[in-house]
């Protein structure tokens, strides 16, 4: 199991993350259709970019999932993050208590 702040990385572009919270469903996450890979791993260069999964991320956003999940991004990168074919939900802020 992927333990909290564990660093991932794409092997189709250049999106990196950190896990934030972790749960069961991280162990399919993927970056732009391809499986996200520890760090310091090499990358399999015969993988390519899914163009259905190519709606990218932004960099200091936070994804969730159903399962619990949560990623920080911390390089963005072109492919969109998701768990199997499911893309992750950008995690809103919340909003902070009126000073009246």
């Amino acid at each position: 199991m992927i333990k909290n702040g564990t660093r991932l990385q794409s092997q189709v572009c250049d999106t990196q993350v950190i896990v934030v919270r972790t749960a069961d469903s991280l162990e399919d996450l993927r970056a732009g259709g391809a499986p996200m890979i520890p760090l310091e791993s090499d990358k399999d260069t015969a993988l390519t970019l899914d163009p259905a999964q190519s709606g990218g991320n932004a960099m200091g956003k936070r994804y969730v999932d159903d399962g619990g999940a949560e990623v920080l991004v911390t390089k963005a990168g072109a492919g969109t993050l998701s768990i199997g074919s499911t893309p992750l939900a950008l995690k809103e802020a919340k909003p902070l208590p009126a000073s009246d």
